[in-house]
């Protein structure tokens, strides 16, 4: 008997068919990953699976059956021995999903006794020993941590713990990695690779990402729209995809060993007009450094960074999480005045904020007033700098909207509105409101699906080549940053360790940090995952 038996599953919220007829089966200690764009129905596929739908208003139907259980059939008690104890599952989030009140420990504990009736020494004692299992070192005091006190790559290994507390035949994990940097994704991978080997657990993977999905699945299948595109063996479907759609949507996948594409016309204007448009500088960071905090709790964030931009130019600024990218980038806005050292705008010398440098944010639900219309929000730049007619106003924003890919009727709307990619584009038409000379994008497609994040990459360099823009690329993903950068400069611990022209840094990389980063960066090909896997597993030994 297969763990997973799914067959002929749809799932309806309201008139909105988000499943349509879907059937898989997933082997005993098998993995599979679910792969599509934002909106495919990965995630309420995943959610099926764990008769997370019930009491919510939508209308499931089909066979579903996990670990021997009829899932739409069964019982609430059954459903509550089926979650966590037979099947667990790790989100995207892991801040949503711990409870930023108890220590780490303290949350495993309490799933292990609920499941097993288990004292509550003998459920300290196992969620110290999965949290070891999941490389949190030093498991005894950091159980006793809470979820702020963890980074988010140990965050998730705190979920992944949590899930492994019972021991279940089926672990399903949603999105995983999004969030992570590539050192901090291979990891988990690595982890998730040899937990089933060891646990012969069966995998469920939901992901966006075909790169992570060939690092961590034997099969594959592709949705779209609710339905099943195709299915098969990892190698086969990413290595000869039969569809039209896989193979779009491998085509987005940005590649890291990949150069950039020209862009003009033909690449020896592209080379003249480089010539021209990166001549002029028009930011420039001199030994800017950030601290926060006083005495023995001080953190240099950023230390001793100094940089140029040109005018048409884009500045990749990569790293993982904590190098300092994201806090430089508030510097060179003037969101964060610097400790030391000064940020030049145009030959001049810059304290707070100025509208000729612009920032794009990597959540734009967060960085967008809930309460206010997305016309508003566009319209504060033009407000801040003295428009007081309100037809020009709302004429600009709709050429704005329009510019950046939504209606000009959008102006009306909310930010709930609209999906993840659109808020996005408001995110932008915003910072072109201020007629900016440079804008700074601060993991500006982390959270988006490989499609929508190559639509807003094209946006992006349309505009530049349009409006003459300078663009500082701040990002985690180095093969996004190689599509669209002209220059890249490595940060590790608030120093930029190597800078140059893209294709140089990442074809002959001269430091070492950075070809460890080049070489967790997921591949496509199984075979070669296989093979990087194995050599991480040996450095770490070594």
């Amino acid at each position: 008997m297969s763990l997973v038996e799914v067959t002929g599953l749809s799932v309806e919220f309201g008139d909105l068919r988000a499943v349509d007829e879907l059937s898989f089966r997933l082997a005993r200690g098998g993995s599979l990953a679910l792969v599509g764009e934002s909106g495919s129905g990965k995630s309420t596929v995943a959610a099926a699976l764990l008769g997370l739908h019930r009491e919510t208003g939508a209308r499931v139907s089909g066979t579903v059956r996990v670990a021997g259980v009829d899932v739409p059939e069964a019982s609430e008690e059954e459903i509550r021995r089926l979650r966590g104890a037979r099947a667990a599952m790790v989100f995207q989030d892991p801040l949503s999903s711990l409870d930023p009140y108890f220590a780490i420990g303290d949350q495993i504990a309490e799933v292990y006794r609920v499941h097993t009736r288990a004292s509550r020494r003998a459920a300290r004692a196992r969620a110290v020993e999965v949290l070891d299992r999941v490389g949190i070192p030093d498991a005894v005091r950091r159980s006793r941590a809470r979820p702020h006190e963890f980074s988010g790559g140990m965050r998730q290994r705190a979920l992944i713990a949590m899930a492994l507390a019972c021991e279940p035949e089926l672990l399903i994990a949603d999105e995983p990695t999004t969030a992570l940097d590539v050192t901090v994704q291979a990891q988990i991978l690595d982890l998730l690779h040899a937990l089933r080997a060891e646990t012969g657990m069966g995998l469920l993977l939901v992901t966006h990402d075909v790169g992570v999905a060939a690092e961590s699945a034997e099969e594959v299948l592709v949705m779209r729209h609710g339905r099943v595109v195709e299915h098969g063996p990892v190698g086969a479907v990413l290595g000869s995809p039969a569809q039209p759609y896989t193979r779009e949507l491998l085509g987005a996948v940005p590649r890291v060993d990949v150069p950039r594409a020209p862009s003009g016309a033909s690449e020896e204007v592209a080379a003249s007009e480089e010539v021209v448009a990166f001549e002029e500088v028009v930011l420039a960071a001199s030994a800017l450094s950030r601290v926060f905090g006083r005495g023995k709790r001080a953190v240099t964030a950023v230390d001793d960074v100094s940089l140029t931009v040109r005018r048409g130019e884009t500045l990749g600024i990569v790293g993982e999480s904590g190098s300092g990218k994201t806090t430089l980038g508030r510097m060179l806005v003037g969101l964060l005045r610097p400790t030391a050292g000064e940020v030049r705008h145009e030959g001049h010398a810059r304290v707070g904020v100025d509208p000729a440098v612009q920032m794009v944010f990597q959540d734009p639900v967060s960085s967008l007033n809930p309460r206010r219309t997305v016309g508003e929000s566009i319209a504060d730049p033009l407000r801040a700098r003295g428009e007081r007619d309100e037809g020009l106003v709302r004429g600009r924003v709709r050429e704005l909207l329009e510019r950046v890919g939504l209606e000009a009727a959008h102006y009306d709307r909310y930010p709930h509105e609209f999906s993840g990619g659109q808020r996005q584009r408001v995110g932008i038409a915003r910072a072109l409101a201020a007629d900016p000379r440079v804008i700074v994008c601060d993991e500006p497609v982390s959270a988006l699906d490989v499609t929508t994040q190559a639509q807003v990459v094209a946006l992006l360099g349309e505009l530049q080549r349009e409006l003459g823009l300078a663009l500082v690329f701040v990002a985690h993903d180095l093969a996004v940053v190689r599509q669209v950068s002209d220059r890249v400069a490595v940060m590790r611990n608030g120093r930029i360790v190597e800078e140059g022209p893209a294709d140089e840094v990442y074809d002959r990389p001269r430091e070492a940090y950075t070809r460890q980063l080049l070489a967790a960066v997921p591949a496509l090909d199984p075979a070669l995952a296989a093979r990087r896997r194995v050599e991480r597993r040996e450095l770490a030994v070594t």
